[in-house]
C-alpha cells in the first residue's frame, strides 16, 4: 500500500492506494501516532484504495477517535467494496463517509 499526504496547514489528506490489510496496517498507524499532532481536519481519500482488512478498521478507528478529540475526520471515495465492509462491521455508524 502506498500513503500519500497533503498538508495544509492544519489541513491533512491521506490518500491510500493498494490494500490496507494486516502488513500495511502498520505503515497507516505510524502516520496516525505520528502526523495528526495539530491537525484540525483529516481528509482520507479512499478512491484507489480496493481493499481494508481487520487490522485497517482498527487504525481507522484509532484515527476517529484521536480526531473527535481534535478537529474531524471525513472519507472520501470509498467504493462500493469497501463500503460493504464498513456496513457489515457497524463503521458506517460513526465514520463520516462523504458521496
Amino acid at each position: 500500500m502506498e500513503i500519500k499526504k497533503e498538508q495544509n496547514g492544519e489541513n491533512l489528506k491521506i490518500s491510500l492506494i493498494g490494500r490496507l490489510d494486516a502488513v500495511t496496517a502498520t505503515n497507516l498507524d505510524k502516520v496516525v501516532q505520528n502526523d495528526l499532532t495539530g491537525i484540525k481536519d483529516l481528509v482520507m481519500d479512499f478512491k484507489e484504495l480496493v481493499y481494508v482488512a481487520s487490522a485497517g478498521l482498527r487504525v481507522l478507528l484509532m484515527a476517529q477517535k484521536k480526531m473527535n478529540k481534535q478537529g474531524s475526520m471525513k472519507i472520501i471515495n470509498v467504493s462500493d467494496d469497501v463500503k460493504d465492509v464498513f456496513d457489515m462491521t457497524g463503521f458506517l455508524d460513526f465514520l463520516n463517509i462523504e458521496e
